[in-house]
């Protein structure tokens, strides 16, 4: 079973709940969860331990977001198609994805992974360049990647 595959299942990611993450808006919108993250971690020096109820809403929001739209009216937008790319590739080891397609994904959920650690670096030691760097990288990589997921789709689905 594919990370991709048990995240989906962690979040109860059923059909339904694909087609309604297909909603652009809940493409877009979902981009808030990072800062949010951020925000609630670095509000710790603020407002101390309650830090983490910010810090609930902001996993609460992960888990709601792809729940709170409708399903889209067409599924021709960038971020409907992302969706649908990215429900492909969890599924990879069922359906195995083009040869193509196969490498990069892995390289930018790399360097996502290396974003993410500067951004907690960042967030623990309170300290702003590691924080802005790595959400840079996190927001670029996961961008470009939802764009490769654009092209699986498209391939995938002619």
């Amino acid at each position: 079973m594919t990370v991709g595959k048990r995240i989906a299942s962690l979040f109860r990611m059923d059909d339904d709940t694909w087609a309604r993450h297909a909603n652009p808006w809940s493409v877009w919108s979902r981009t808030t969860v990072l800062p949010l993250l951020i925000l609630a971690a670095w509000s710790r020096v603020w407002i101390g331990w309650w830090a983490l109820v910010p810090g609930a809403a902001a996993l609460l929001w992960t888990w709601f977001n792809p729940r709170l739209f409708g399903r889209p009216h067409s599924f021709d937008h960038w971020a409907s198609k992302s969706v649908l790319g990215e429900r492909v590739w969890t599924n990879r080891d069922e359906n195995p994805v083009p040869e193509h397609h196969r490498v990069v994904p892995n390289v930018l959920n790399g360097v996502n992974g290396v974003g993410t650690l500067f951004v907690i670096w960042g967030v623990v030691q309170l300290s702003i360049w590691p924080t802005v760097f790595g959400t840079a990288l996190v927001y670029a990589s996961k961008l470009w990647y939802l764009d490769r997921m654009v092209w699986l789709y498209e391939d995938t689905h002619p």
